[in-house]
């Protein structure tokens, strides 16, 4: 890749939970990968999508409540996988699922994912994707026809088709997360999923029992009109990708539309709900 990227190195105190709101922040205004380490992380943008006034809109930035410093320098040919193997570490949910590279060992618990993450959100070492995990590992998808939307790594669709749920729909509108998707599903030997590349606007015409969104809010407060109306009756829709103080008004507009919320996730204030569609 001979793309030239600019490599924000920033300091952060507290450690956590700062560092995971700041990358969630981040990846929403196009920074591609973020390598942590004792003091922080670096996070690295490339050199055509950064702006003087890119920082503007990062909420955490602006507040008292953390200290955040950070230089900036432009850098060449990143060699991502080998940044990857050396900073991503295996995780594990509920002593029921693993999630791992392929360099890592096998723990042999109930569910193994494998991935390749590269520079596609979805890791499961967020809030989020942890959250949305405990969520799926609650549910019977024998047979369930599922969609995961904004699906990063493709993690969350490899889970549900690894609980039986068939066929799955997985959509996200980066292509690298597109690209990376198709690899990690065919990595996990997944058979029923499709990977498409896109937004809402991809789902004319069809028909789910659950529905993953794991974006940000603005995204879902636009998009859960089209997930009402691709949901069958008493249909699933697990939400997350936002902070707990944003239940009010994605509630609101879930209520517009036919969902009663039944289970709340939380996790260093970041929060995944549970709706189900009378």
């Amino acid at each position: 890749m001979s793309n030239i990227y600019i490599a924000y190195n920033f300091i952060v105190s507290p450690l956590q939970p700062t560092t995971e709101i700041l990358i969630a922040e981040l990846g929403n205004v196009g920074f591609e990968s973020f390598v942590e380490n004792e003091n922080g992380f670096i996070a690295y943008i490339q050199k055509e999508d950064d702006a003087d006034d890119i920082l503007d809109e990062i909420y955490i930035l602006k507040s008292d409540e953390f200290e955040i410093s950070f230089t900036k320098e432009e850098i060449e040919q990143v060699n991502w996988n080998s940044e990857w193997e050396k900073n991503f570490n295996p995780i594990q949910v509920d002593d029921l699922v693993s999630i791992r590279a392929p360099f890592h060992d096998n723990p042999n618990l109930k569910y193994d994912i494998v991935i390749e993450p590269k520079m596609s959100f979805g890791t499961g070492h967020h809030e989020t994707t942890h959250m949305m995990v405990q969520h799926l590992l609650k549910l019977n998808l024998k047979d369930k026809k599922v969609l995961d939307m904004g699906c990063g790594t493709g993690i969350l669709a490899i889970l549900a088709e690894m609980k039986g749920a068939k066929p799955l729909d997985a959509i996200d509108i980066d292509n690298w997360c597109y690209e990376n998707s198709l690899e990690n599903v065919e990595r996990n030997n997944c058979k029923h999923i499709s990977v498409y590349e896109g937004d809402a606007t991809l789902l004319t015409n069809k028909s789910y029992d659950v529905i993953i969104a794991n974006i940000n809010r603005n995204i879902l407060l636009n998009d859960i009109k089209t997930y009402a109306n691709c949901l069958f009756e008493n249909g699933i829709l697990l939400l997350s990708g936002f902070y707990q103080e944003d239940i009010p008004i994605i509630d609101s507009e879930a209520i517009k539309y036919g969902f009663n919320l039944e289970d709340t996730i939380e996790r260093n204030n970041w929060v995944a709900l549970k709706y189900v569609k009378s």
